[in-house]
């Protein structure tokens, strides 16, 4: 199997290093292909801009998707893009590791997706949720909070992690992917502060780390997030089934 890594944190000592260096670890262990895109350490410039592309169609008005069609069209592409398509298309699996950043991604991996999901060439007025460019590929995200678990509940303090993750999991849908829960691994903070006494720290994330390796090696065999899909719409994309009235649902997953 082949498993992409995109990795966005800026300190390699961080917790969300560890969680990538031990993905690797455990799914090279089972015979897995794994390669890291490590957005921080690539220097990956998240800001689309028309710097980016050599070819324009439009010298006076930047129109960033009609630059991207183009250039997907005519080969064009910067190379980091192309890149990074490349190893999605490669992929069988999708990591996404970050750090829950003021109750959403870290912008570096929101600039990733908006530069990296080219439009015309991974995703059309047609081609996008069941029907989109990675159906059969599947994807998770693996993330890190400093606030404790049980605040991430409904109308918890920290906010209810599935409405904090729906609008990243829901893109990873729009492109076709199956996208499985969230690993959230809660209550690691930096400098040196955490929900945990010290004498404890050590051996709670090293449980973190243990928990996030026994996911991996059932994450392909996990149920999915259930998203509407088009036969869910009308024309005009209003709800016609239940499941597109409600939220996405999640189901258990191994611990």
């Amino acid at each position: 199997m082949n498993i992409l890594i995109i990795h966005c944190h800026p300190n390699p000592n961080s917790f969300n290093a560890a969680l990538t260096e031990r993905a690797v670890e455990t799914l090279r262990a089972v015979g897995s292909n794994v390669v890291v895109s490590d957005l921080y350490a690539q220097d990956f410039d998240p800001v689309e801009h028309e710097r980016h592309y050599r070819h324009r169609i439009d010298h006076d008005n930047f129109a960033p998707l009609n630059e991207q069609r183009n250039a997907y069209k005519t080969g064009t592409l910067p190379a980091d893009v192309a890149r990074e398509i490349d190893r999605l298309i490669w992929a069988d699996l999708v990591i996404l590791q970050f750090p829950l950043w003021w109750h959403a991604q870290p912008a570096m991996l929101k600039g990733w997706f908006d530069r990296v999901f080219v439009s015309g060439g991974l995703y059309t007025s047609s081609m996008r949720y069941d029907r989109g460019y990675f159906r059969g590929k599947r994807a998770i995200c693996s993330v890190t909070s400093g606030a404790p678990e049980q605040a991430f509940g409904p109308c918890g303090r920290g906010g209810d992690i599935h409405a904090l993750m729906w609008p990243i999991q829901y893109s990873l849908h729009y492109m076709g992917f199956d996208v499985v829960a969230p690993m959230l691994s809660s209550g690691v903070q930096g400098h040196g502060y955490s929900y945990q006494p010290a004498d404890c720290l050590s051996a709670y994330l090293e449980g973190l780390l243990s928990k996030w390796s026994r996911r991996l090696i059932g994450v392909m065999d996990e149920q999915p997030l259930r998203f509407p899909v088009w036969s869910d719409w009308d024309s005009l994309g209003r709800a016609v089934s239940a499941i597109a009235s409600q939220s996405v649902s999640a189901p258990k997953t191994r611990t």
